[in-house]
């Protein structure tokens, strides 16, 4: 197959119709009427993986992960058998597209908050197969390497030194599939410092997995206004704080 795009196409008629709960407007969250829930691919007790109601990018498959029946619920908070239940079932669905050969590459991500560019409150991910478009090109592999703050058996854990993005990015690398339970442990870690240790401000996080050759990635990041110096040409900026993250981690986690 031949990546013949370097763009996607947003359908902004689309888009235009989305409901958005992401902050309280009073529009009943589509993901809490379950009964009424349309498109259901896959399902393992709380956990559905649905159609995209709302297909705004062209040449794709988007597929919705909704995370659990509690809309309140938050990745961070929940639970060690429902975060690897999670993790799991969502890597399991990524991979099994991947393997499909029907798309150039694969998409696996999470938004949280007001500032993550999601548009619904409840806890959810994306896994999106783009039909000619391969993401891989777009990634420098140093952006996924950086200061080691922990191995874990067949996970590291380390803060970005070459940022995709910036200012602040935690790396997880996955050795072996055996040790996901364990990954999903370190996503966690990842997701609650931002949220209570990292800035006050934090309200809003990412998570982006990689498959590149061969390589389980994950990256995340906290989330505000994107600095106009990335927006406007393309260059990230390195948190002067990198060793301040790193020795928070350890003593806040005891990793």
């Amino acid at each position: 197959m031949t990546s013949s795009q370097s763009h996607l196409i947003f359908d902004t008629m689309i888009g235009g119709t989305k409901p958005v709960t992401v902050v309280d407007n009073g529009h009943k969250c589509p993901f809490c009427c379950r009964e009424k829930l349309e498109g259901v691919i896959a399902e393992d007790g709380p956990i559905l993986l649905i159609a995209n109601k709302y297909p705004v990018l062209q040449d794709t498959v988007q597929t919705v992960l909704i995370e659990t029946d509690d809309c309140a619920a938050e990745l961070s908070l929940y639970s060690k058998e429902h975060l690897h239940r999670v993790i799991r079932f969502g890597t399991e669905k990524w991979l099994d597209m991947i393997a499909s050969g029907e798309f150039e590459s694969v998409l696996f991500f999470k938004n949280h908050g007001p500032s993550s560019g999601g548009s619904i409150r409840h806890p959810h991910m994306q896994i999106v197969g783009l039909r000619h478009l391969d993401y891989t090109v777009n990634i420098p592999p140093a952006s996924l390497e950086g200061i080691v703050i922990s191995r874990d058996g067949g996970v590291e854990l380390a803060v970005a030194d070459k940022p995709l993005v910036g200012f602040t990015e935690l790396n997880l690398k996955l050795a072996d599939l055996g040790q996901l339970d364990r990954f999903a442990d370190y996503l966690q870690i990842c997701a609650h410092y931002f949220l209570h240790h990292f800035n006050r401000h934090c309200n809003s996080y990412n998570i982006f997995f990689y498959y590149i050759g061969g390589q389980i990635t994950a990256k995340v990041m906290p989330r505000f206004v994107t600095s106009p110096i990335y927006i406007g040409y393309a260059i990230p900026q390195l948190s002067t704080r990198i060793p301040d993250v790193a020795a928070d981690l350890k003593r806040i986690y005891g990793l």
